[in-house]
C-alpha cells in the first residue's frame, strides 16, 4: 500500500471518529439568566452570577455558597444552582 493511500486513509477515519463524537455529544448550554433571576427573586443583595457560572461548570457547592453570601436561602440557591447547569427554555 502506498504511503499517501495508508496517510489519506487515516485522515478519512479520524474525520469519522471526531465527526461523529461531535453529532453524539451535544452542545451542552447553560440557563445563568434563570438562575440569576430566581436568586434575585429570593433575596438576593449581591451580585450572582459569578455564582451562578460556577454553576454551569458542575461545582453546586460553590455556586449555592456564593448564592447564600449574597443573601439567598439555601433551598432557593439549590434550586437556582440547578436552573444553572439546565439548557435555557
Amino acid at each position: 500500500m502506498r504511503t499517501s493511500t495508508r496517510f489519506a486513509g487515516v485522515l478519512v477515519g479520524l474525520a469519522v471518529s471526531l465527526g461523529g463524537a461531535a453529532l453524539a455529544a451535544p452542545a451542552a448550554r447553560a440557563d445563568i439568566p434563570a438562575c440569576v433571576n430566581m436568586a434575585v427573586q429570593a433575596g438576593a443583595t449581591g451580585d450572582v452570577t459569578a455564582a451562578c457560572t460556577r454553576g454551569v461548570s458542575g461545582d453546586l457547592m460553590g455556586c449555592v455558597d456564593g448564592l447564600t453570601q449574597a443573601g439567598v436561602p439555601g433551598g432557593a440557591a439549590g434550586g437556582a444552582c440547578r436552573l444553572a447547569a439546565q439548557e435555557p427554555r
